[in-house]
């Protein structure tokens, strides 16, 4: 068994990652069901939170059927984080993430996310305040390192323990590499095999299918596998991983009929959650997957990705689920 702080997880649980403008609370509910153990929020500025800023206040909202569930929060700024972690207790969650591995020029260019990377002193710091500042289990989501020449992971995942955090999430890339070339699990088995750690280290990147996270598991010994791009479109990966785990054979992927009534009850959450406009607009980026490897599907996929109408996207799903009910797949 796995715990973080006192949440019992099962034995290498798998976490869903967090994903701006992914991991929102209908994605979240239908990962749930189909075997995530913990999910995570999009990543939430403190200093959105602390101007009351109405996307980041919005990505607060968090449900029963989500737990444990955590919420993920990014800045620089230490009186900023304290008072964004008392706007966070008030959504009661099981668990507050500090993202540390973010790579993206805009937050990075402000000292948060990744950008921390480069002053570690300060990473330990807040993580220690925060800690200090909360009842709440505090984890951490962090990368390699800034660059190939910068990586002390081993040693700043201790402090990060040492300190109070209760699991470290760590991606197999430095911040230079940002997505390119391949996720390097062995860094993250080196903390693990630490023999002063005590606390859940989650290998993620790359964990691209069944086959991988098992290789996370029994080749490199992690805790547990934090799992993002693989299920955009595909909650059904949770699952999937599960099945391989259990019987060493893979699941049957989900039938049309399966694929067509998510993608319909992803889209009426959204729409319900945050409005027709943005609900149709970022439940988009999921529908390549959910309808992938379907022959001739081009012309399918261009209208129901600008068509902006939620009546007209309903009845494209009609459409296919009429137009290519035989299909099989693989």
């Amino acid at each position: 068994m796995i715990k973080i702080g006192n949440i019992e997880l099962p034995d290498f649980p798998l976490l869903l990652a967090p994903m701006e403008d992914v991991s929102d609370p209908p994605f979240r509910a239908l990962c749930k069901e189909q075997g995530a153990d913990v999910v995570y929020t999009e990543f939430i500025s403190s200093e959105g939170l602390i101007r009351d800023a109405a996307k980041s206040t919005m990505k607060l909202d968090i449900y029963e059927k989500e737990r444990p569930v955590g919420i993920q929060i990014f800045g620089a700024n230490l009186e900023s984080m304290l008072r964004s972690v008392e706007i966070v207790e008030k959504s009661n969650p099981d668990i507050i993430d500090i993202n540390f591995g973010c790579p993206v020029k805009k937050v990075v260019s402000k000292g948060a996310g990744a950008g921390i990377l480069k002053n570690i002193p300060l990473m330990v710091s807040l993580t220690e305040a925060m800690v200090k500042h909360t009842n709440l289990p505090i984890t951490i989501k962090t990368r390699l390192g800034w660059d190939a020449d910068s990586i002390q992971i081993v040693e700043v995942a201790e402090r990060l323990q040492d300190v109070g955090c209760k699991a470290i999430s760590i991606h197999g890339r430095t911040r230079v590499q940002m997505y390119k070339g391949n996720a390097d699990w062995t860094p993250i088995a080196e903390v693990k095999n630490n023999q002063r750690m005590h606390i859940p280290v989650f290998g993620n990147g790359d964990i691209s299918s069944p086959e991988k996270a098992l290789e996370m598991r029994d080749k490199y010994g992690l805790d547990g596998a934090m799992i993002g791009r693989a299920t955009i479109g595909n909650p059904w990966f949770f699952k999937q991983v599960k099945h391989y785990f259990n019987t060493g054979t893979h699941l049957a992927p989900p039938t049309m009929a399966e694929r067509v009534e998510a993608a319909r009850r992803h889209l009426q959450m959204a729409i319900d959650w945050k409005g027709e406009r943005l609900g149709i607009v970022e439940t988009r980026r999921h529908y390549t997957n959910y309808f992938k490897g379907i022959p001739h599907f081009k012309e399918t996929r261009m209208k129901m990705v600008t068509t902006d109408d939620a009546e007209d996207v309903f009845a494209v799903f009609d459409d296919v689920l009429e137009k290519f009910a035989d299909h099989q797949f693989v």
